[in-house]
């Protein structure tokens, strides 16, 4: 198991939300971007939110206003709250760190730690 955790996953009806966290060790947290991205059968994996060291986050564009993410400096902690989920927010979702002040994007290669994923199922 690697150094980030990942959990909150589990099985929702439309319309309902989940908070997931992501623990990470205090020398990889504090001084990296971290971000959430997601991988739902069958397609590649996509960046879902990011945040800077400062506290500013990033969207990908197709997650619109329904999630948010944040950051606990105190208990090393990533977060990501979704709200009115639909089926289509199924997927394995990861945490991942690079160590940079600042975010530079979704490109995978430049996150160099990894979570194992936490299933998020959303179905009536």
């Amino acid at each position: 198991q690697g150094p980030l955790v990942e959990s909150g996953g589990g099985v929702v009806q439309p319309g309902e939300s989940l908070r997931l966290s992501c623990t990470a060790p205090r020398n990889i947290f504090s001084v990296s971007c971290m971000a959430w991205f997601r991988q739902a059968p069958g397609k590649e994996r996509e960046g879902v939110a990011n945040i800077r060291i400062d506290g500013y986050p990033t969207y990908a564009l197709s997650i619109e206003d329904r999630f948010t993410i944040s950051r606990d400096k105190a208990q090393n902690t990533l977060y990501l709250q979704m709200n009115n989920l639909t089926p289509e927010d199924s997927a394995m979702y990861y945490c991942a760190a690079d160590e940079n002040r600042y975010c530079l994007g979704f490109g995978e290669r430049a996150y160099e730690y990894w979570g194992q994923g936490t299933q998020v199922t959303v179905s009536s």
